[in-house]
């Protein structure tokens, strides 16, 4: 009295189908006897799946234990790294504020110069040479050079002319 189907069957809903397949199906009361086969392969399933968990559960506790030796490393790393950051964000503070005080001195500088050109202009368009002349030649009794009087040299290679010793030919024009 019992009567078995064959085949597949289709369950789902809304468009999410899933089919199944139907080996045998038992219409009666009584408990079907599933093959040991099968029942053996389930079981062996189920073992390798306990036991890759409880391998991925072991290397998480693994990965998540910290022994000493490791904390102080870390500490340590992390009090390099803060103490970096710091001397970082004061040789950045140094070089701002260097940078702020040079601008400083630059303007400075650049109004120094500018009031020393003006002085300058000023000086050169007050002097007055006819006067120079006359106070030398007048009241101090200045004359100008003859042209033997006048002695060349060759310029140096800096512009200034240091005098060590006697010039040539002034000894013997003096005797």
């Amino acid at each position: 009295m019992s009567r078995r189907m064959n085949g597949t069957a289709r369950t789902g809903s809304r468009g999410n189908a899933r089919i199944h397949t139907v080996e045998s199906y038992n219409y009666d009361s009584t408990a079907r006897v599933l093959a040991p086969e099968r029942e053996e392969a389930r079981r062996e399933r189920r073992l390798e799946a306990r036991r890759h968990n409880r391998a991925v559960r072991r290397r998480q506790e693994q990965a998540l234990h910290m022994d000493f030796f490791y904390l102080v490393m870390l500490t340590l790393a992390t009090v390099a790294a803060l103490f970096i950051c710091c001397s970082y964000i004061r040789v950045k503070s140094s070089i701002s504020s260097s940078m702020r005080s040079i601008e400083k001195y630059e303007q400075q500088l650049e109004a120094l110069k500018s009031e020393n050109d003006a002085l300058q202009t000023a000086i050169h368009t007050d002097i007055d040479l006819d006067h120079i002349y006359n106070v030398a030649t007048t009241q101090l009794g200045m004359v100008y050079a003859d042209r033997n009087q006048v002695i060349r040299y060759k310029k140096t290679e800096s512009e200034y002319v240091r005098q060590y010793e006697d010039i040539p030919g002034e000894t013997e024009k003096r005797k």
